[in-house]
């Protein structure tokens, strides 16, 4: 049997249909088989497994795996390697789920508690090349985002030197390309984790240019991705790396090259060859975006290296519309990076008309995409930038007010955020789109929501809306009841500071309106609760209530008089006359503006 199906999937396909597999597995399982037995039922199964994907799917089936694990407590070495490289190929398919083996942060512990670190340690320093690898590449997945692992990795000792020193050396230009790499994954883990400092030396002067030359044109296009890929996750949340990185070595001028795949020339030449360039074409230009955006997270300068960067912004625009989402999502988030840039969204992101393929983006994208779209569109809407008018016009109010509803928060989050970015200074016509589309119904959800970022973006998108007089007026003529209710419910909630603050600003915006002013005026329960709040322990609650006050009894406006006498009748006036004592010097011209208006 082991000789038929060596290299033949035909006969691995013909031994399986024909009942093979529950019968090795039968026998491999027997106490009562010898040894010899065992171990080339082990080797035929791994044969077996060495085909397709169906021919794993039957083993998988047939409930290899658990027998397989059970052998590896045998006590005969021949059999247990022809168990675990069975497992091995088993494992590193496509169609295996990864949940039978160690995936995962609980995994990663469960290793570790078992002595994974020790134990694989000192292999570390093996006379076998192979070994050496592999144990390397144990740790750097051990590592990944777990500061637990991380921080015991530091003090590790190895023949007398620490873990981190090997990883120096094993990452030194006269090592093989694969050692290199690997050794500064787990460089770069470690610190990510927080277990090594981002100024460390063994970053900075080591880790940091050996993934820079990972990016380099000599190096094979698989070893390039994985490069930027692994770069762009050491330098994503550090401004200093993001500086160094950008001036070591032309990198953001080197990153360019990994839009030029497959490239035109191979082309006649070498079919294999162009076989190859497409397959890792896309993968190189997302490593390139996602580089782009850890390079470009904070720093102006560098934003505006890469957009000078040939063709850049066309990239983007293109890399929005890829097929592979993998790409798109790199893509929208390079966009997002430079996006930040106040001087870019009035300049390249307007030549470039960037709003259109990310409006498209924002159509049925799954979340993951559509958070950080929509974050860039919060960007994309801000007052100063140009693009704010044409986004209006394709339709945005609707999709934002859609996403407002969504169970993802962060996108309920981005969706209210950018509608607020969209109210702000805006006409009448968009303020009153918004409202539409918002319903009363999902803005009183919103001010509910449990999440505090939610309800202070739904405050500022109100307060946006009630600014200047006229708006004022015609949305309260319209919403007032319901906004005067929503006011009153978070006032008497249980909130933060912050969250009271701004409705209480939003309440001076009422009192600022002409004929506005009349629901607060007329709302007895309202007056008392700002009265309540010019005498709190609070200075900014004191403050925000005594702008309602002065907005309400400003004298050059018609009705003042009566206004003025039933503030003083509740006893307003004499609390302006404490706090024009106040040691706040706030507060204390705040009462004194008001207490004049009496006076003229």
């Amino acid at each position: 049997m082991k000789n038929a199906v060596i290299g033949n999937n035909k006969q691995k396909a013909n031994l399986i249909v024909l009942g093979a597999v529950p019968r090795l597995l039968y026998l491999l399982q027997q106490e009562t088989s010898s040894t010899e037995l065992r171990t080339e039922c082990a080797v035929v199964l791994g044969s077996l497994a060495m085909g397709t994907e169906n021919n794993v799917k039957s083993l998988l089936d047939c409930h290899i795996i658990p027998a397989l694990l059970q052998g590896l407590l045998s006590p005969d070495l021949k059999f247990i390697e022809a168990c675990l490289r069975c497992l091995r190929t088993i494992f590193t398919s496509p169609v295996t789920p990864e949940e039978l083996l160690y995936t995962g942060p609980d995994h990663q512990t469960i290793l570790f508690n078992h002595g994974a670190v020790q134990n694989i340690a000192h292999l570390l320093v093996s006379t076998s090349y192979k070994v050496r690898m592999q144990a390397l590449k144990c740790f750097s997945v051990l590592a990944f985002e777990n500061p637990q692992v991380s921080m015991t990795l530091v003090n590790v000792l190895v023949d007398g030197e620490l873990l981190p020193q090997i990883f120096v050396k094993m990452l030194q230009r006269d090592k093989p390309i694969e050692m290199q790499l690997t050794s500064a994954k787990c460089l770069t883990y470690m610190c990510r984790a927080g277990a090594i400092r981002t100024d460390d030396n063994c970053i900075v002067l080591k880790t940091l240019p050996c993934l820079v030359r990972m990016c380099s044109k000599e190096r094979l296009l698989e070893e390039r991705v994985e490069g930027a890929e692994t770069l762009a996750y050491l330098i994503e949340t550090d401004v200093e790396l993001q500086r160094i990185a950008s001036i070591t070595d032309h990198l953001i001028a080197m990153l360019a090259d990994y839009f030029k795949y497959p490239s035109s020339v191979s082309a006649i030449t070498d079919i294999k060859r162009l076989d190859h360039d497409l397959k890792h074409a896309h993968e190189l230009r997302q490593a390139a975006f996602k580089l782009y955006a850890s390079l470009g997270a904070n720093d102006e300068d560098i934003r505006k290296k890469i957009i000078e960067t040939e063709n850049m912004m066309d990239r983007i625009v293109n890399g929005l519309s890829e097929s592979s989402i993998k790409v798109r999502l790199a893509a929208v988030r390079c966009l997002h990076s430079l996006s930040r840039s106040v001087q870019q969204l009035r300049t390249s992101f307007q030549d470039h008309a960037v709003w259109k393929p990310l409006m498209k983006v924002l159509q049925n994208a799954p979340d993951e995409i559509l958070v950080v779209a929509s974050s860039t569109l919060c960007n994309l809407l801000l007052e100063f930038s140009p693009s704010k008018e044409p986004i209006l016009e394709s339709g945005a109010v609707e999709l934002l007010c859609s996403l407002t509803q969504s169970e993802n928060l962060a996108l309920r989050v981005n969706g209210i955020w950018a509608l607020m970015n969209m109210a702000f200074q805006a006409e009448q016509k968009i303020k009153s789109d918004i409202l539409r589309g918002l319903s009363t119904e999902q803005l009183f959800q919103l001010l509910s929501d449990s999440d505090v970022n939610v309800l202070m973006k739904t405050l500022g998108l109100l307060r946006n809306l009630l600014s200047t007089r006229p708006h004022i007026d015609h949305i309260m003529s319209t919403h007032g009841k319901q906004i005067m209710q929503a006011v009153t419910l978070i006032l008497e909630g249980e909130h933060n500071i912050e969250v009271k603050e701004q409705t209480l600003c939003i309440l001076a915006n009422i009192a600022d309106g002409t004929t506005a002013k009349e629901l607060i005026m007329t709302n007895d329960d309202i007056l008392q609760k700002i009265k309540y709040y010019m005498s709190h322990s609070n200075a900014k609650l004191q403050l925000a209530a005594m702008f309602c006050i002065s907005n309400l009894v400003w004298n050059e406006e018609e009705g003042s008089q009566e206004r003025q006498d039933k503030l003083r009748d509740m006893g307003i006036v004499d609390i302006l006359h404490k706090l024009s004592q106040s040691s706040d010097p706030n507060l204390c011209d705040k009462a004194k503006t008001a207490l004049q208006q009496y006076l003229a």
